[in-house]
């Protein structure tokens, strides 16, 4: 710890093989950017316009469109911001922060995910009984048990990694803070703190994957038993959106955090690009485009809005 100097600022090198197409990947970001916010937030509009979509399942989107938003708000926005400008620099606080929220939101979102699979299960094993065991207090209670669960999940693990000592080393190769990288750089022992973290990303990981994929066995079991074709194909499609995203998001941070060898860094940041701006940025075509009830919302909205505007027009 002797000729240590205390770090307070860390520099994020974002692309460096990449350097002179810095501008290009920076205007792909924000266009990306602005297509999330807007694509998420018109399910969301939808959700909360249309009564029509007042249900378990289109609550949950609501939610779920809520936290790709926060996701790719806490994660884009720096990125653009270093590539355009050429400053590397994000403070210690602000990197353990990127660190938490990235990590909280993310776990969240699985846990979610294996909710929305559990809704689909009752609807389509269960669906007469769906509009009494899928109520709005289970509904809620689902909700915030995700997040509380979340919470509890990584607040340990960003709190060891708060603790740590940074000394002279300051160099993140990655577009955002990623605790994973930022634990390296610590002049400590991280063996314990390591352990911990990658005991808490199995854990949401591999038991909300679990319960996911225990829902559409049974899902997959009831479809196939039933007698006409087009039921099965109308059940197979209220689950196929969500089933997209499943093994988009769970295959990438697999990838990435769920592994006993250490992959190359270029390797894992093309897998971090995928869940941190593709993944939201297909989200809502693949939940709207899919999706029936969708694009008669959408249908209707439009409708309207043109219905309102013709009778402002003053002739």
């Amino acid at each position: 710890m002797l000729n240590c100097t205390t770090v307070t600022l860390f520099l994020l090198l974002g692309f460096p093989s990449l350097h002179y197409q810095e501008r290009l990947i920076a205007i792909a970001f924000l266009a990306s950017y602005l297509v999330i916010l807007a694509g998420n937030l018109m399910i969301i509009f939808l959700i909360l316009s249309e009564r029509d979509l007042y249900t378990p399942m289109y609550f949950f989107l609501c939610n779920f469109s809520l936290l790709e938003i926060f996701i790719a708000t806490f994660i884009i926005p720096k990125a653009v911001g270093s590539l355009l400008t050429g400053s590397k620099a994000i403070s210690y606080s602000a990197c353990l922060t990127q660190c938490y929220f990235y990590y909280l939101l993310g776990s969240i979102e699985f846990l979610l995910l294996a909710v929305i699979s559990y809704d689909r299960y009752v609807a389509i094993c269960y669906p007469l009984q769906y509009p009494m065991l899928m109520n709005s207090q289970l509904c809620l209670q689902l909700l915030l048990g995700s997040w509380t669960a979340g919470f509890l999940v990584t607040i340990i693990p960003t709190i060891l990694v708060a603790r740590l000592p940074f000394c002279n080393a300051n160099h993140i190769d990655h577009f955002f803070c990623d605790s994973v990288l930022l634990i390296k750089l610590s002049c400590a022992e991280t063996q314990i703190v390591e352990l911990i973290t990658f005991m808490a990303s199995s854990i949401i990981l591999l038991v909300s994957l679990g319960m996911t994929a225990l829902s559409y066995l049974y899902i997959i079991n009831t479809i196939l038993r039933l007698p006409s074709a087009s039921s099965r194909h109308k059940a197979f499609s209220t689950c196929s959106s969500h089933f997209t995203i499943v093994i988009l998001g769970y295959g990438s941070c697999i990838f990435m955090y769920v592994q006993t060898s250490n992959h190359h860094i270029s390797y894992n940041k093309a897998v971090a690009l995928l869940n941190t701006v593709v993944t939201p940025l297909m989200s809502p075509f693949i939940f709207s485009l899919r999706n029936q009830q969708m694009k008669d919302a959408l249908k209707a909205s439009l409708k309207r809005s043109m219905i309102t505007s013709s009778r402002q027009l003053p002739f």
